[in-house]
This record gives structure tokens, C-alpha cells and sequence, in this order.
């Protein structure tokens, strides 16, 4: 496809994440043509590093694109997805959907009456590992997998305190909402998205709003405690309602070493898969003149995973249609999860996961 065939592109946010998306668009050739960020200084950096228009009004930039990639703090994702969505664009929405249930929801009600398709950046899902992991369990080569650990957890990974991360107003959550809305998207992947009906969660803010916290690295400037008001440490039992279960570990800092481990647990075998490192050992079990347990640990060729995750959602927008993955139904899903854990924390409580989304059409 020639450049002037190539789906016209827009960023919306232009922070670190918006900068990241437009480098991986630059290494596919892709036509980004212009970004959005109200902050001066966000757009002329930006028109530097990227040779692309930078914009204050939303309307001019929807006007020179066909499709957008959405990468503000999350309490502003509904206000850029919904006005591109009406603008009949295309749009990939970084995750969360949105900062709270009710947001999310507003989005997906949008996307539901949209000309155009939201696709959320769930950008795990597009690493090789994953991909041969999810046709291993599709094939039955796991039997049942009738439960997933799911594990996310820095020893001390506290991002910048006094950042929108760390306030609640903006984000919508703490490491939950930052680190879990991944761990939670796997492990329901992994299960082919069923039905969750009930959770059982514990969120804390054990570590972010301590003087003495001490940690080697951070992610931008440390405005000290005041700045930090979420949850740092997740601990959540997940339940479908055909009895498959999911556990969860999350955190920004707890008292234990870094795991980004998640094990599958099926009845004909099991899996473990290290999310950072992109490892998988498939374990297995023979029964025979002398019984052996066999890990067998499997190699895959490398992957950018925003760069395929991007090559995706551009073949779509070409295409005219929805890719058919990372869909704003399993978005709102998760949503609702994370919404469940943090209400049965505060009751505590387990508590009930309403299933209400309406049907999210994938675009024609």
C-alpha cells in the first residue's frame, strides 16, 4: 500500500505513552499525520520529534484523519473516543477503557452507534508467547484449564507520586486499574472471555503515601506522599460462572520479589508464562513403567507487541472492519471487574459482577 493509500493517522495525548505509539508508527511506515495535547510544550515536542502537525482543538485533528490512537490519563478516554467515534473514526484506546465502570460504559454505548470501531489497547495479547499459548489451550492441549494465577507485582515500582497515576480523580485507581487491568485481561483471554459472577478483592495503600518509602527507581518526579491517594497492592479471587476461577496478585510495591508469572492449570497439563521475560514451560505429567513430570519450556521468535498491536488495528481500518480482537465489550468486561474488586474491598465483602453490556457491533 502506497503512502497516499496508507489509513490517516492522529495521536490524542502526547506524554510518554503518545510518543511511544507515534515511534512505533513511524518503524511501520505508517501516515501519522498529526497529534493532540493541550499542553504547548507536549505539541511542539512532539512536532519536532515527529515531523507531524500538532493541534490543540480535537475537531481540527479529526478533521485530517481517518483514525486515532487515544493515549491521555484515563478520566479524558471518554471524552477523545466518544468525539472521534462520532466523528466516524476509527479509534484504538489505550486501556483502561475509561477511569470508572460508568465511563467505560458511556464509551461502549458509543461504539455501539458508531460508523467507525474502538479496538483497546490490550497490547499483551498481540506478544508471540501469548499467541502460541492461547492456540495451545484452544487446540486442548491443556485438557479443562479450570484455573489461572495471575500475577503483576513490583517489589517497589511506584510510579512518579503527585503524576495523574497516582491521583485518584484522574485515574480512576492505583495499581488495580494500572497493572491488573492487564493480569485481568490474560487471564480472561486465556479462558476465552466466559462470564465472571462474583469477586472477592482486598485493595491497599501500604507503601505510595509513606515518607519512608524507599525505592531505587521511579517513573518521573517524586512530589513525596501527599501526591499518592490509590491503592498500591491488589489481592483478588475471580469466579466464572462455569466454575473456572481466576486469582490475582497486583502491585506497584509489596514486601516480595517482582513476579510477572502467570500459571494455567488445566486438567491434561499446565503452563507457566513469565509476561516480562516472554517465557512459557508447558508442564505435563506420564504415567508409565516409572511416572515423570516433564516441563518442556518453548522458544518464539521476538515481538513488539504496540507495533503488531498497531499493524492490527491499521489492516482494519483499511479493511473497514473490526479486527475481531481486544473488543469494547471485553473492555467494559474488565472494567467491571476491577469495579467489582474495589467495591467488595470497601464493603468488604465478595461481591456480585453485574452483566449488563449492551452488544458491541465490530464495524462494517
Amino acid at each position: 500500500m502506497s503512502a497516499e493509500q496508507q489509513p490517516q493517522v492522529g495521536l490524542v495525548g502526547l506524554g510518554n505513552i503518545g510518543r511511544h505509539h507515534a515511534a512505533q508508527l513511524q518503524e511501520l511506515d505508517a501516515a501519522l499525520v498529526g497529534g493532540l495535547d493541550i499542553a504547548p510544550a507536549a505539541r511542539e515536542r512532539f512536532e519536532s520529534e515527529f515531523d507531524a502537525q500538532a493541534y490543540e482543538d480535537a475537531a481540527a485533528l479529526y478533521d485530517a484523519v481517518d483514525a486515532v490512537i487515544v493515549t491521555t490519563p484515563n478520566r479524558f478516554h471518554e471524552e477523545y473516543a466518544v468525539g472521534a467515534l462520532e466523528a466516524g473514526l476509527d479509534v484504538l484506546l489505550e486501556k483502561p477503557l475509561a477511569h470508572s465502570l460508568e465511563s467505560a460504559e458511556r464509551i461502549a454505548d458509543a461504539a455501539e452507534d458508531a460508523d467507525g470501531f474502538c479496538m483497546v489497547g490490550f497490547s499483551n495479547r498481540f506478544s508471540n508467547v501469548v499467541e502460541v499459548l492461547t492456540e495451545y489451550i484452544r487446540e486442548g492441549r491443556l485438557g479443562e484449564v479450570t484455573h489461572i494465577e495471575a500475577n503483576y507485582v513490583r517489589r517497589r515500582g511506584v510510579p512518579g507520586r503527585g503524576s495523574w497515576f497516582t491521583t485518584k480523580d484522574v485515574s480512576g485507581g492505583g495499581s488495580l486499574i494500572d497493572l491488573g487491568v492487564h493480569a485481568i485481561d490474560l487471564a480472561l483471554h486465556f479462558l476465552d472471555y466466559p462470564e465472571v459472577v462474583e469477586v472477592s478483592g482486598v485493595t491497599r495503600s501500604q507503601f505510595g503515601g509513606r515518607e519512608d518509602y524507599a525505592f531505587v527507581e521511579m517513573w518521573g518526579e517524586d512530589a513525596g506522599p501527599e501526591g499518592f491517594d490509590v491503592d498500591d497492592s491488589t489481592s483478588a479471587f475471580i469466579r466464572c460462572a462455569d466454575g473456572r476461577s481466576i486469582s490475582l496478585e497486583v502491585a506497584w510495591a509489596a514486601n516480595r520479589p517482582t513476579t510477572h508469572e502467570f500459571f494455567i492449570r488445566g486438567t491434561e497439563g499446565g503452563a507457566r508464562f513469565d509476561r516480562k521475560a516472554q517465557e512459557l514451560t508447558l508442564l505435563d505429567a506420564e504415567k508409565g513403567s516409572t511416572d515423570r513430570l516433564i516441563d518442556s519450556d518453548i522458544e518464539t521468535s521476538e515481538s513488539n507487541m504496540h507495533r503488531a498491536e498497531q499493524a492490527v488495528f491499521l489492516e482494519a481500518v483499511s479493511d473497514g472492519v473490526h479486527p475481531g480482537c481486544n473488543t469494547v465489550e471485553e473492555g467494559v468486561t474488565v472494567q467491571r471487574v476491577i469495579d467489582a474488586i474495589y467495591r467488595s474491598s470497601e464493603n468488604d465483602r465478595t461481591v456480585a459482577v453485574t452483566e449488563s453490556t449492551p452488544p458491541i457491533r465490530g464495524g462494517d
